[in-house]
């Protein structure tokens, strides 16, 4: 004799994550995800009210797997992990760039999560508008890397058939500094441009670093 499901709003909310892991965002409707859970649609009502409010949850587990920053702690240590944290989650759903982006109605986790960001960047010194700033360019720049990453033109032998075509179709004595970057940043070392999320994060850092010591906003 079967047994249906025990439904719960979590475990709606991860079957929501595999429906928009296989088919992306649109992808997620009521019947989509009831199906996944081997249920009609209408039982997921219990839990969750409708699809808006199911998009809403989605976007909230983001900020449930990523790392919270303790404002105990040095602000560039909190903020490096924290970016390293949101990559890789996102590297692993990078729909959810779009999701979180679009969502107007934020959920706990998120809220605690930013409160946390906050706080961290507040108690080590930094001003009101210099958090915004810092908060902005971190998101940015992380949200920004994993679609740029999403997207490349990438299979399983890496870089080096890509790089193979961009030099045939380059024409010679031509764009001399992207021959240059091909032939010593990326040539015979196994490149990945997933490398290069690291150095820019310092980067990003370094710069908000010295505005802090500087004091201006």
């Amino acid at each position: 004799m079967s047994r249906t499901p025990r439904l719960t709003r979590e475990a709606i909310v991860d079957a929501a994550v595999a429906v928009a892991d296989q088919g992306g965002v649109p992808q997620v409707s009521m019947r989509n995800v009831g199906r996944r859970l081997g249920v009609e649609a209408m039982s997921l009502y219990h839990h969750v009210h409708g699809k808006d409010e199911l998009l809403d949850a989605l976007a909230d587990w983001f900020y449930t797997r990523i790392d919270v920053p303790d404002p105990r702690r040095p602000w560039r240590t909190s903020m490096r992990e924290r970016a390293l944290s949101a990559r890789a989650v996102l590297a692993d759903h990078p729909w959810g760039v779009g999701l979180i982006e679009s969502r107007g109605n934020p959920g706990p986790a998120l809220l605690r999560h930013h409160e946390a960001v906050l706080a961290c960047l507040r108690q080590n010194g930094f001003s009101v508008p210099l958090a915004a700033h810092a908060f902005s360019v971190l998101d940015a720049y992380v949200y920004g890397f994993v679609v740029s990453e999403a997207g490349l033109p990438v299979g399983a032998d890496g870089m080096e058939p890509v790089l193979d075509h961009m030099e045939d179709v380059l024409p010679e004595g031509e764009y001399p500094h992207l021959r240059e970057l091909m032939a010593f940043h990326m040539r015979g070392r196994d490149y990945r441009y997933g490398e290069e999320f690291e150095p820019g994060l310092e980067l990003i850092l370094d710069g908000l670093e010295q505005r802090l010591g500087h004091g201006s906003a």
